[in-house]
């Protein structure tokens, strides 16, 4: 019989996913370090599926490890990052509350530059004077690419620098952010903060979420302490998204922003052990289906943007990572349909052509990047999705590689910093 190694060389992209679903079903944790993580959107069997298949000298997966530890790699001369390194002073007088600056609003052609005027889709550079956005992003990227570099390898640096980070951005008494988004996006001149900022946590902190799970399966460098103070931390903000007033707001939003707000609540929920309010917010998503997407698989309050081939795939992100966290907890978004047969499965094969180039986009979008859909597709492609499976050979891949087979989760590839 052929070796792993010979026989994944002859296999496509479905038939590998074959193979770490059949690794799955027989792995059985025997160290320590064998420990399958209790992740919120990725999928930890998948993963411990990877990780022992590393020890078989798999040559794809040694591929996407070297182009992962190389990001790792870059990352440790990096951070820690704080909301408090910022110079600009919030409204509420505390460097520890997080700030940023709405991205696509402009200052007026006058000496004042007051009133500022929205320009859909085009960002304005100023906003990066909000350090905490950028220094955010980086963070949110930094802790994952550590955090999944060591559970891969066992190298110790990897998992110390990553629990810096998170005990820095979260933790530290001197540093740490508090636990709301009450100053994000605000607009000068306009407002203090403003409710759609919390999809600048939102669109990715599930990553950090997972990065903890995984840190916590026994990483140096994050203590038991630590993991309990993340934990009520996220307790807190939790209790900030459902109940304060922007919250309530954003997960009310009917496009993008709503389904990035209501992922987030169950994906934390989830995290801090809250199961039936995370099922609560799972079947939440699933009654908007209805409305968030058309039978053929377009989605109308996407499509009207200026950005609509990015926002078109950045809300299926949001749809992808709620559909794993709702496999978890006994919700099946996947295979779900609405009254005329909405579905995340449609939605995605609505992308399909233009993303394999078959096609033309034929709706505004000032930057078409045919890979910012390949996480999407993959993810289809592992829960069934036949038309999803016959793409995947022929689509544009991220610029910096493909990590699906190491990070099975939908990232935002396209790096469009809303």
């Amino acid at each position: 019989m052929a070796s792993d190694h010979v026989r994944i060389l002859r296999m496509n992209a479905h038939n590998f996913s074959a193979l770490i679903t059949k690794t799955v079903r027989g792995q059985k944790s025997k160290s320590r370090s064998d420990v399958q993580p209790n992740t919120v959107v990725l999928d930890g069997s998948r993963l411990l599926a990877a990780k022992t298949l590393l020890t078989k000298d798999c040559s794809q997966l040694k591929t996407a490890l070297d182009r992962l530890t190389c990001h790792a790699d870059n990352w440790l001369s990096k951070g820690p990052w704080s909301v408090v390194d910022k110079s600009i002073i919030p409204p509420s007088g505390s460097k520890h509350d997080y700030a940023s600056q709405a991205p696509y609003w402009w200052p007026s052609p006058n000496s004042s530059g007051l009133p500022y005027v929205q320009h859909d889709g085009v960002r304005n550079p100023s906003v990066d004077k909000y350090t905490d956005h950028g220094n955010r992003r980086d963070m949110f990227q930094a802790t994952l690419t550590l955090t999944l570099a060591w559970y891969y390898t066992s190298k110790q640096a990897y998992a110390v620098h990553a629990g810096n980070i998170l005990r820095t951005w979260f933790i530290s008494t001197d540093t740490m952010m508090k636990p709301n988004l009450n100053h994000a996006q605000c607009i000068p001149g306009l407002n203090s903060g403003r409710y759609i900022g919390i999809i600048d946590f939102s669109q990715g902190y599930t990553s950090v979420l997972d990065a903890a799970a995984i840190l916590a399966t026994g990483a140096p460098g994050w203590t038991k302490q630590d993991a309990e103070r993340f934990h009520s931390w996220n307790v807190e903000f939790l209790d900030w998204l459902q109940n304060s007033e922007f919250g309530i707001k954003e997960s009310a939003a009917k496009n993008n922003h709503g389904t990035f707000a209501i992922m987030q609540k169950a994906a934390i929920a989830l995290f801090v052990g809250f199961e039936e309010t995370a099922r609560h917010e799972i079947l939440t998503l699933q009654a908007r289906i209805e409305d968030d997407f058309l039978p053929d698989g377009s989605q109308p309050a996407e499509l009207s943007r200026t950005r609509s081939w990015h926002y078109s795939t950045f809300n299926l992100m949001a749809y992808t990572r709620a559909a794993e966290i709702g496999l978890k907890i006994g919700v099946d978004l996947w295979d779900y349909k609405g009254s005329r047969g909405q579905s995340i499965h449609a939605a995605v094969e609505y992308l399909i052509p233009a993303a394999r180039g078959d096609a033309t986009w034929s709706y505004a979008e000032r930057d078409f990047k045919a890979f910012s859909a390949w996480d999407i597709i993959h993810a289809a492609a592992d829960r069934g999705n036949v038309m999803a499976k016959l793409a995947l050979g022929n689509l544009q891949p991220p610029p910096d590689g493909d990590l699906w087979a190491l990070r099975p989760a939908a990232e935002q590839l396209d790096i469009v910093r809303s």
